[in-house]
């Protein structure tokens, strides 16, 4: 099963990122049900703005943590040209 890291960016700009195996699902979460973040919910709406596929859980976990501790200016970057997150 793939997993895949997401980056969303919420109606007053800010951008969050997460993992699920089901991009579309968790969109519509975001978007329009309680099962969205906290953080998505009270900035709503969310739109896509990029993914990455990765084999297991383990490693979309791994990339989602090293996204997170990227600056601003690192993430916005990446979502125009995703680069290897582990790596950088």
């Amino acid at each position: 099963m793939a997993w895949f890291l997401y980056v969303v960016e919420c109606a007053d700009g800010t951008l969050y990122a997460g993992i699920t195996t089901e991009i579309e699902r968790r969109l519509q979460e975001h978007n329009t049900s309680a099962k969205g973040a906290r953080y998505t919910r009270a900035r709503r709406p969310v739109r896509l703005l990029q993914e990455a596929e990765f084999e297991s859980r383990s490693q979309a976990s791994k990339a989602e943590y090293y996204f997170k501790r990227l600056t601003r200016t690192r993430k916005k970057e990446w979502v125009i040209e995703p680069f290897d997150l582990i790596e950088s």
